[in-house]
């Protein structure tokens, strides 16, 4: 059963708006409007076949991008459902987060970081955000989806604040500063960079980890990685395989593990509702201002689950994403990525006719992204498909 709105919770009769002002939808929220239109985008249909971990070609059981954001939705909503906060955009936001991953994986990601580092690297949340605000073509009236303040904010701040209120980049962009994306476009529209987002997007964000730990350990199962004893190495799955065991002792190994994954997401999500639980009466923001306000997340694991899904991440880095297996296939996509960005740099008349409009008054940097936003937006068979029109030889990436 749902929980009443909370006072801290996005209302979206409250809303900040969109940059491009729209009449209100009679029969919508403007946060349902901007979960329907991250569904009906095209970015939104090519996460079918971008990789997670395994190339979509290595098996039809193995998640990709499009079914990890369905998951990742799936438990953000529970989670929002519980806390009473607003649903549409908690889905919003689990849906559209991985919108600016490109083909690949992290593989993808670390290979176009490379091609653009003399002009401002590449970062799948700038890139998502380019994604909504630009280069979705779907409307006449404007360029990209001309989401809510809200939804932006999300999109850009579920990870924490990026700045602090001077305006000096903290946290993972310290070192490097804001993505030039996000850089560039909060000089039109103030996503006050300096603030925590929503517990909305704060729940996406935690919703994310408590996925990847679950359906990495289901794939990595799956595709023999590890075996299921091997889990037994960390004490909150070892507890749990004990206590399916003592349930089902003769239950076989498919089923386990998924018994296994299943109570993994059940622990998770209560823990998380626990622990928020606890944040909130602490604090008794009374808007969702006051959220923002805070110095720190409210959505989080307790302290001694945070060590155990720290655990589970240390051992899906070793055992699955280190992989001898995956680390070749991955080396091997990441060339095929340092190959098509080499060859449209030397042959931009390679590009689709549409992705050269305007191209004429581009300098070395506006070329470079423009080939970076073309790349980034392929789907991983696209891109193999490119790579054998392009060259003679392409890796089969099994």
């Amino acid at each position: 059963m749902a929980a009443p709105r909370a006072p801290y919770a996005c209302d979206p009769d409250r809303s900040r708006g969109r940059l491009v002002a729209e009449p209100p939808s009679r029969t919508r929220s403007p946060f349902r409007r901007d979960c329907d239109r991250v569904i009906h985008s095209t970015a939104f249909r090519r996460l079918k076949y971008k990789t997670q971990v395994f190339v979509f070609h290595e098996g039809d059981h193995y998640r990709t991008r499009l079914t990890h954001s369905l998951e990742v939705a799936q438990i953000a909503r529970a989670l929002a459902r519980q806390l009473g906060l607003d649903e549409d955009l908690t889905e919003t936001l689990a849906l559209a987060h991985d919108l600016g991953h490109p083909p690949f994986g992290h593989a993808g990601e670390r290979a176009l970081d490379a091609c653009l580092k003399e002009f401002g690297g590449f970062d799948h949340n700038a890139q998502t955000l380019r994604v909504v605000a630009s280069l979705e073509h779907r409307y006449p009236e404007f360029d990209g989806l001309n989401l809510t303040w809200e939804s932006l904010e999300g999109i850009v701040k579920h990870n924490g604040p990026l700045t602090d209120r001077s305006g000096a980049p903290v946290g993972r962009y310290h070192e490097h500063g804001v993505p030039v994306g996000i850089a560039e476009y909060v000089k039109t529209y103030d996503l006050e960079l300096w603030s925590f987002a929503s517990l909305e997007a704060q729940v996406a964000a935690i919703a994310d980890d408590i996925a990847y730990d679950a359906h990495d350990i289901d794939d990595g199962l799956r595709a023999g990685l590890f075996q299921l004893d091997d889990l037994k190495a960390m004490p909150l799955t070892a507890e749990i395989i004990a206590e399916t065991a003592t349930h089902y002792p003769d239950l076989e190994d498919v089923r386990r593990g998924a018994e296994l994954v299943r109570e993994l997401i059940s622990h998770l999500i209560g823990a998380v509702f626990a622990e928020t639980g606890k944040n909130l009466a602490a604090v008794k923001p009374q808007s969702a201002q006051d959220v923002r306000r805070q110095s720190r997340a409210l959505v989080a694991f307790p302290a001694e689950v945070a060590e155990e899904e720290a655990a589970i991440k240390a051992f899906l880095y070793q055992h699955m994403y280190r992989h001898e297996r995956v680390m070749r296939v991955m080396g091997e996509a990441e060339q095929i990525l340092f190959d098509l960005f080499a060859k449209y740099q030397k042959s931009p008349g390679e590009l689709p006719p549409e992705w050269l409009l305007g191209s004429e008054a581009d300098n070395e940097g506006d070329r470079a992204r423009r080939i970076g936003n073309f790349i980034a937006g392929m789907t991983d068979r696209f891109a193999l498909t490119e790579h054998q029109r392009l060259f003679d030889s392409t890796p089969d990436l099994r």
